[in-house]
C-alpha cells in the first residue's frame, strides 16, 4: 500500500479496521485544505521571487521589506501546508525507519532555513519559490493519494459484501 507514512497514530487518531476508510477520508480532506492554502500563497512568492522575475523578464518595483514579505508568506507554507510531513518524518524517524517522510522534511525545511538565513543573515539567493512549490506538488500528491486509498477501501467493501457468509465442503466421496 502506498500510504504507508500515514498511520493513525502518527495523525494523533486511534484508528480500528473499522475506521481506516474514514481517518483516511479525513486525512485527505486536511491534504486538500493545506493543498489551497499552499496554491493561494505560493502565486505571490512566485510574483516576488527574483528568480522568477528573471526567467520570466518582468519587474515587480521593488519596496521596502519585500524580502520579509517572502518569508512571511513563505513561512506559512513550510511551517503550516508542510506540517503533516514533519509528524510523520518524526514517527518515521522514532521507528528506525529513514522512509519518504523524512527525505520531504528535510528537503523543505532545509530550503526553508537556508532562505531564512539568506534573508537575515548572509547575501545569498532565497529558495522560498522552490520550496513553495515543492511543498504544493507533495501536497497535492499526497491528497491524490489519500483520495485514491479512500476509493480503494470503498470497492474492497463491496467486494466482501459479495463473499458468501457460509460455505460447504464437498468431499471427493460426494459427501
Amino acid at each position: 500500500g502506498g500510504h504507508e507514512g500515514h498511520g493513525s497514530k502518527k495523525e494523533g487518531h486511534d484508528c480500528h479496521d473499522g475506521d481506516h476508510t474514514e481517518h483516511h477520508a479525513m486525512m485527505a480532506e486536511d491534504f486538500k485544505r493545506r493543498f489551497f492554502i499552499a496554491l493561494v500563497i505560493s502565486i505571490p512568492v512566485l510574483i516576488l521571487s527574483p528568480t522568477i522575475q528573471g526567467w520570466f523578464n518582468f519587474s515587480i518595483a521593488q519596496f521596502t521589506g519585500d524580502k520579509f514579505v517572502l518569508f512571511g508568506l513563505a513561512s506559512i507554507i513550510a511551517l503550516y501546508t508542510a506540517w503533516p510531513f514533519y509528524t510523520n518524518g518524526y514517527e518515521e524517524l522514532k521507528e528506525k525507519q529513514l522512509g519518504m517522510m523524512v527525505l520531504v522534511s528535510l528537503a523543505v525545511l532545509t530550503g526553508y532555513l537556508y532562505s531564512v538565513a539568506a534573508t537575515f543573515f548572509i547575501d545569498a539567493k532565497d529558495f522560498y519559490w522552490e520550496i513553495s512549490t515543492l511543498t504544493l506538488v507533495l501536497l497535492l500528491g499526497h491528497w491524490i493519494e489519500m483520495r485514491a486509498v479512500v476509493g480503494t477501501s470503498g470497492a474492497l467493501k463491496e467486494l466482501v459484501k459479495l463473499i458468501p457468509p457460509k460455505a460447504n465442503l464437498i468431499k471427493n466421496d460426494g459427501s
